[in-house]
């Protein structure tokens, strides 16, 4: 049987991850109020919040800055993507791995570029409409991008007798995140964990690349005077 190649790989990939995570999105977006949360298990609920920056809820900088530094993101991976799509030395563990995080950081961008134009944002506890009449909420770059995720595994409190936070109230795992977030940040954590030898061995050859160009120069300038 014929081995999957890496394109298509990550085509499959990225495909799919892309379409589950706006699907949940939008459906999220239209069917819940901004605040709005349900209790799956006492572990995790599905809560709907939007935020202006990047994954987990973070920010920085302005918003088209942001939104144009994932456009770059993005298309840097697709590319090295396309560049590895018929190189047999490297594991499929590491393609999808390059893969789910090429389709987190699309996900977040489609969420920048459009939601701002696709979606209207009343006040709860009405929920958004999709392709709204009067028009969207924001210009073009300036959507929200949606959280819905929330994983509250423990709380409890500390200890009076702690230094900084004795008697504080703790919750773990705070973050509320989507599946682009899910995707790019465990695929982060993987590559590290178990790939970190291709990601060097990539710089590498890029360097030993770099080399034999500068080698090749250099030879051929010796040359050219010895001629003269």
């Amino acid at each position: 049987m014929k081995k999957i190649s890496n394109g298509w790989l990550a085509t499959i990939i990225i495909v799919i991850a892309i379409f589950l995570d706006q699907a949940v999105k939008i459906w999220v977006k239209t069917h819940f109020y901004y605040g709005e949360q349900v209790d799956v298990a006492s572990w995790f609920k599905i809560l709907f919040i939007e935020n202006n920056g990047m994954a987990y809820g973070m920010e920085l900088g302005s918003k088209t800055i942001l939104t144009w530094l994932r456009i770059i993101f993005s298309a840097l991976f697709i590319y090295y993507l396309y560049k590895i799509r018929h190189r047999t030395d490297l594991p499929k563990g590491f393609v999808a791995c390059v893969s789910f995080i090429t389709a987190g950081a699309i996900g977040n961008v489609i969420d920048c570029i459009a939601y701002g134009q696709l979606f209207n944002d009343p006040i709860a506890p009405q929920v958004a409409q999709f392709l709204p009449e009067e028009g969207g909420y924001a210009s073009l770059f300036n959507g929200k991008v949606v959280d819905m995720l929330y994983f509250p595994l423990a709380e409890w409190d500390w200890p009076e007798w702690m230094p900084w936070v004795g008697g504080r109230h703790y919750l773990f795992f705070q973050p509320i995140f989507n599946i682009a977030d899910a995707c790019l940040t465990t695929s982060i954590f993987v590559m590290i964990l178990f790939y970190g030898k291709y990601i060097a061995g990539e710089k590498k050859e890029r360097d030993g690349v770099n080399k034999e160009v500068n080698d090749s120069d250099s030879d051929d300038s010796v040359t050219g005077n010895n001629q003269e």
